[in-house]
């Protein structure tokens, strides 16, 4: 094999790769065939084969994405069909050797941007923790998510399915172990993840989940209807699939854009305080029930789970919406009153928080930490190999604290970028020690299911702590524990009253 230009057989033809920095890197090989034309809203196809050697040096295009994607991306092949989507990525450190740990990346974006090809996930780095990393694309927004008559419901994950299937069947060519797959993921693609490890077709795909920053958003069908034609009246369509299928993604995506969560108070319930109108559903076939009370009974108790979260996780949002200094009282109640089990509990358990701290915990506790404690809760409580963490370390810059996202540089250890959005210009030496340390738990959990910390178990709720320097102690966030204790994350409805 040519080291500089190695070339791999896949079950649909042979790619040609490059090696950049002694990782042989394959990109933009088609998993599936592009979902346009008589497949748009369609479940994914395998990809057709080719004759002769594919060049595999540059990413395939992105799926269609939210004008709010601010995330700086790889360019793609010059020439490449723009419909080809559905294309996967391969970092490997050996692509001669036999049966290492495969890494799959499903990436985040509040279930309506996202790309394997943004800069911060390349698996270039992490790859050298002799573990094959794999990155994908899949549909996102209106082609992935949007709820259709007709057509399955949550394309995405169909997608994500389709792609652990290609791994499954291909990872062997280029030196990974098709029984060891773990797949990882960050906010939206935690909450993949999460439905990952309840869907029938995936059973059998992967063996080990890292779910980071669990989002608690699930939609029931009526309310992913009432999503789908709230986004038709903005593209001035019918809400059937019929005109979706007719109509330009771009046009779907910016009617997307323009349907603002905050103006469906009450009628879409708590959903209305997220960014975002996207969610998988819970159709009753795809993804039959809401992971929280399908892990409870057992339905990932061989799949051995490591899931965790930021201490700040809506730090982050409060930055990007210019919040700071502008939460009212009025602000606070509002969202403790939508989001909190009990409000009034909320005030007596934080007496000296402000108005803009309660409204920030409220945020980070509903839509990230506890969502995320609490599937470590189920996983563990149905017999499952569990491990809690939680990110402590803090951002350099603008106040941000341990903020959503923070984990994601550290994870794949992508200094400058996006890295320094985070950590300045200079990360200290305590950011790079820190993702060194991840990144060598993340990849011997792959390897053999042990990251290198006590597992989590109901009773002895120990959590490592990444931080400088790193610890394990009992879960931190025992007050937001025991507020949440009796509140059990389901499908969210239409508050059908509001809807009338």
């Amino acid at each position: 094999m040519d080291v500089t230009e190695p070339v791999v057989r896949t079950a649909a033809g042979q790619v040609r790769g490059r090696t950049e920095n002694g990782v042989a890197v394959f990109r933009g090989i088609p998993f599936a065939q592009p979902p346009v034309g008589d497949l748009r809203f369609a479940a994914p196809r395998p990809a057709r084969s080719w004759d002769g050697v594919r060049e595999a040096a540059v990413f395939g295009p992105p799926p269609p994405q939210s004008a709010f994607m601010l995330m700086p991306m790889a360019p793609v092949a010059p020439g490449a069909d723009p419909d080809d989507w559905l294309t996967v990525n391969v970092f490997s450190p050996d692509p001669g050797a036999a049966r290492l740990p495969v890494m799959v990346w499903i990436y985040g974006g509040a279930y309506r941007f996202g790309a394997a090809s943004q800069i911060g996930y390349d698996g270039t780095v992490l790859a050298r923790q002799n573990v094959v990393v794999v990155t994908f694309n899949h549909r996102i927004g209106v082609e992935g998510y949007a709820y259709l008559p007709g057509v399955p419901a949550n394309r995405a994950l169909l997608d994500q399915v389709a792609a652990l299937r290609w791994v499954r069947e291909n990872i062997a060519a280029f030196g990974g172990d098709p029984d060891r797959v773990t797949v990882f993921g960050e906010s939206a693609g935690a909450g993949a993840i999460a439905s990952l490890l309840v869907m029938p077709a995936a059973d059998g795909l992967f063996r080990r989940a890292i779910a980071q920053s669990v989002p608690g958003t699930f939609f029931t069908p009526a309310l992913a209807a009432d999503v789908t034609a709230a986004i038709a009246a903005e593209a001035g369509l019918p809400p059937t699939t019929e005109a979706f299928a007719a109509a330009d993604p771009a046009r779907l995506t910016a009617a997307a854009d323009a349907v603002r969560p905050g103006d469906h108070i009450g009628r879409w319930g708590p959903v209305a305080y997220t960014p975002t109108p996207f969610s998988p559903v819970i159709d009753g076939e795809v993804l039959p029930a809401a992971p929280w009370p399908s892990v409870a009974t057992g339905a990932a108790r061989d799949i051995d789970l490591i899931t965790g979260h930021t201490r700040d996780e809506y730090r982050l949002f409060m930055h990007v919406y210019g919040l700071h200094g502008k939460v009212t009282a009025e602000l606070a109640d509002a969202a403790l009153g939508a989001l909190a089990p009990s409000p009034s509990a909320y005030r007596t358990a934080y007496p000296d928080a402000d108005p803009e701290t309660l409204f920030e915990l409220v945020h980070s506790d509903w839509l990230f930490r506890m969502p995320t404690l609490h599937l470590a809760q189920a996983h563990a409580a149905a017999g499952g190999r569990t491990f809690l963490y939680e990110v402590r370390y803090p951002a350099s810059v603008n106040n941000l604290g341990a903020c959503h996202a923070i984990d994601v540089p550290l994870v794949f250890g992508n200094f400058p970028f996006p890295g320094e959005t985070l950590f300045g210009p200079e990360p200290p030496p305590a950011a790079f020690a820190l993702s060194r340390l991840m990144r060598e738990q993340w990849a011997a959990f792959a390897a053999a299911g042990d990251p290198g910390w006590p597992a989590y178990a109901p009773g002895r709720r120990l959590t490592r702590i990444f931080d400088d320097p790193p610890d394990v102690v009992g879960y931190p966030e025992e007050t937001s524990l025991h507020l949440w204790d009796q509140h059990r994350f389901g499908a969210i409805d239409l508050d059908t009253e509001a809807a009338r």
